[in-house]
């Protein structure tokens, strides 16, 4: 039987007490009630509480999906923005190899996250010398960073190959029957899959959104949503609040905001988990940042920026809490060797693996930050398997949900992403943006 992830709260002992903790963790039990009933704030997009069931049923067909364009392929590139494109990501740095080049499978890139005209060019630069396909993703196919990387992409592809043989090696994932990439999917005969209605796009890892980037990159999804899977089972109706993990790092997160810790920042000691760590911010920074609340989410690189950010962690303003993802087993090996003249002093480490020296750095790490005031949530990773990827996703995203219900906000929108695009729509004369466009030129002048 495989051990699964787990959370140790011994470091913040001494900014909140267990029996607070355990006393707003059995209240939440109360929030769990509603996200199955489908009663609070956001009940349209609960849609992710029962992927890891749901989307069994569509197994077969991305797998297909993904032989047949490693097939026609040896890069694919996948087109999409925030939840569109950062689930994937995370779980394809988690598993894969953390240095480029050191694989010979087939290659996943990104586009459509920015508008940088530099990335851009240069993605084309590399494409054109490549057997390439294409994924895009997005639900109305009108969004500007996704939907200008497409329209440039698209023109590239069937420039170099023509655009019958292009559209085999297009998949669009996209709205059940309406808006822009829909109707351009059924005009053109690309293969598709659909975004559920019912799930937002930062809650979209287990659907084709995530899964297909991740099969073409060759991991195993089956395993993926197998730990979903289990970690549904032990958290969605577990109303045992000591025995849910979810449960409790809601409340212990929440109870150090109001303690004055309004800064959580996620911590990983390997940099297999950077693009995890984003995912993460995006999941709790939309979820909860609205009406003048929520804990702001940042996220380091350890021991990395432990020579940069490590300082003010340590000393800067008390305004932080930390939780660490630790990982207990690395998948490769590399000892220290021994020395003859010791010129580095480091024959003391002489034997000893690169994991050992990692995890007492990790421990230390703790140790002094407990001690300049930082509290630390420890969760506990066995591997960096895909079931134990799928176990952190699902984790995080149902306590996302409980602990945005616990800040009284509706955790499943994102009002205030409108903001921007309403400003650049204006300035880039959008037609319907005449009045705003004429208000923002008065105020720059």
């Amino acid at each position: 039987m495989k051990e699964n992830i787990s959370i140790e709260l011994k470091n913040v002992e001494g900014f909140i007490s267990q029996e607070e903790i355990m006393a707003l963790a059995k209240k939440s039990t109360l929030h769990l009630d509603t996200l199955n009933a489908g009663t609070g704030q956001g009940s349209d997009f609960l849609g992710w509480l029962s992927l890891p069931e749901d989307i069994i049923a569509q197994f077969d067909d991305i797998e297909e999906c993904a032989r047949q364009l490693r097939s026609l392929s040896d890069t694919t590139v996948v087109i999409g923005i925030g939840g569109s494109y950062l689930g994937a990501k995370a779980v394809i740095e988690a598993l894969g190899n953390s240095v480029p080049g050191n694989s010979n499978d087939h290659t996943v890139l990104f586009a459509g996250h920015t508008i940088c005209e530099d990335y851009l060019a240069e993605l084309l630069e590399v494409v054109d010398k490549k057997n390439y396909s294409i994924v895009v993703i997005s639900k109305s196919g009108t969004t500007t960073e996704p939907a200008i990387a497409f329209r440039v992409l698209k023109n590239h592809l069937e420039s170099k190959l023509g655009k019958a043989e292009a559209a085999k090696r297009i998949v669009a994932i996209t709205d059940a029957k309406r808006g822009a990439l829909r109707s351009l999917a059924t005009a053109n005969g690309y293969k598709t899959f659909v975004i559920p209605d019912n799930v937002g796009g930062r809650f979209s890892v287990l659907t084709p959104v995530g899964l297909l980037p991740i099969a073409l990159s060759g991991f195993n999804i089956r395993e993926i949503v197998q730990g979903a899977q289990v970690m549904e089972s032990i958290t969605r109706n577990n109303k045992d609040a000591a025995a849910n993990p979810a449960l409790i790092y809601a409340a212990t997160r929440n109870l150090l905001l109001d303690a004055g810790k309004s800064t959580e920042i996620f911590v990983g000691f390997t940099p297999k988990l950077h693009f995890l760590a984003e995912w993460w911010k995006q999941l709790y920074g939309e979820s909860e940042g609205k009406e003048g609340k929520g804990i702001f989410p940042a996220a380091v690189d350890f021991t990395t920026d432990l020579h940069s950010m490590g300082q003010y962690i340590q000393e800067g303003q008390r305004i932080i809490f930390e939780t660490f993802l630790s990982v207990t087993t690395a998948s490769k090996k590399v000892g220290i060797p021994m020395e003859k003249d010791d010129a580095d002093q480091l024959n003391y480490l002489a034997g000893k693996r690169l994991t050992e020296v990692n995890h007492n750095a990790e421990t230390g790490t703790i140790l002094a930050h407990n001690d300049g005031g930082v509290p630390v949530i420890r969760i506990k990773v066995p591997e960096l398997s895909g079931y134990h990827v799928g176990q952190l996703i699902y984790f995080f995203e149902i306590a996302c949900a409980i602990s945005g219900y616990i800040l009284d906000v509706n955790p499943f929108d994102q009002p205030g992403v409108e903001a921007y695009k309403k400003n650049m729509f204006a300035l880039l004369n959008k037609p319907g943006f005449e009045e705003a466009a004429k208000k923002i030129r008065e105020r720059l002048n």
